[in-house]
Parts: structure tokens; sequence; C-alpha cells
């Protein structure tokens, strides 16, 4: 069985890299098996770090504010990602905008909290809650160097209710993350 390897770069709580390590690491499909080479973290006190090493994983912790320019942290990433082996990247809540020297070398994957193109940025969630429109969802897109601009690859969306609350939108818009990037990421790597 061939074996497909990921690396997945977080900056937060690790709610969706919990999913990711919980439907995707060491699980066998039709044809392969994935497996997380490494987690990597740019926030040393990030919450998610032990939800990695609670899967076996000892995430790489690479602080950005410890290089002096964006392009060196892009650098060190870029080498870590090459250094695993993993041939996908996905960025699962990872908060940080990359620079040309990670997006002309690595393949990589970004979830989204709103129906690209609208809403893109880090205000995704309160702007489509916001906005006039009844339909909402979230995204999985290709890294490029446009902010949240790459290639869709999948969405999922939902009706807005009447009288919805943020934070039952904002839930909606989580259980659907942590279904939508383990499909998405299954479907890319499991092929012939």
């Amino acid at each position: 069985m061939v074996i497909k390897k990921i690396v997945i770069l977080f900056s937060g709580t690790g709610s969706n890299l919990e999913k990711l390590l919980e439907n995707l690491h060491h699980k066998t499909f039709e044809h392969c098996t994935i497996e997380v080479a490494t987690t990597i973290c740019n926030r040393p006190h990030a919450e998610g770090i032990e939800k990695s090493r609670h899967y076996g994983i000892e995430p790489l912790i690479l602080d950005h504010t410890l290089f002096e320019k964006r392009e060196d942290f892009d650098k060190a990433l870029v080498e870590a990602i090459h250094k695993s082996g993993a041939e996908l990247t996905v960025l699962a809540g990872f908060m940080r905008f990359l620079t040309p020297c990670f997006t002309q070398n690595i393949k990589a994957i970004n979830l989204h909290p709103s129906l690209l193109p609208l809403f893109k940025g880090g205000k995704a969630i309160e702007e489509s809650f916001h906005s006039p429109l009844k339909t909402a969802g979230i995204s999985v897109h290709y890294v490029s160097e446009e902010l949240d601009g790459g290639d869709i690859i999948a969405q999922k969306s939902f009706e807005k209710t009447e009288g919805m609350s943020f934070e039952d939108f904002e839930s909606k818009i989580h259980i659907l993350e942590h279904e939508l990037l383990p499909e998405t990421i299954k479907n890319l790597l499991n092929r012939k």
C-alpha cells in the first residue's frame, strides 16, 4: 500500500488539526495510507501542541517572532516541510501570510471560513455573519501568493436562519470545517 505523507500547519487551538489526526493519520483507504509526517506550529504556547502530542506527533515549533524577516521564517518552514517528505501541506488555522518563498516551493491547501471569493482575510466569519447573504459556508483552496486567492478545491454551505446567533453561526462553520477538510485531503490523495 502506498503511503502518502502530509504536514499540518497550525497556530491556535488545533480543533481542525485534531480532526485531521483523528480521521486521517495512519488510516488506510482504497489506494493509500495517509500519514501525518509532522505538524508545525508558529506559536510556542498554542493549545494545539498538546493535541498533536496526544497522537504521538511532537510538533516542530517555529516561532515566527524569532525571525527577522517574513522570508526567513518561510525559508525555515520550506526546509522543514521538504525534510518531512510530505507531498501535501495543509494549513489548518495557520495564521500567517506566506511569501513567494513558500508559495512557489510548497504544494499546500488552506481551509477558509467563507464561501470564497467572498470575505477573504482574518475577519471572514464576522463579515459573512453580518452580510445580507442568506447562505454562508467554507472553502478549501490551494495556497497562492494572493491571500485566500488560490484555486478552490471544495466548498460546503448552509442556509442562515432567521435570528441565528453569532455563536450558532460560528459553530456551524466549525462543524463544516471538521467534515470538509479531512474529506478533501482524502479525495486529493486517495487516487490511483
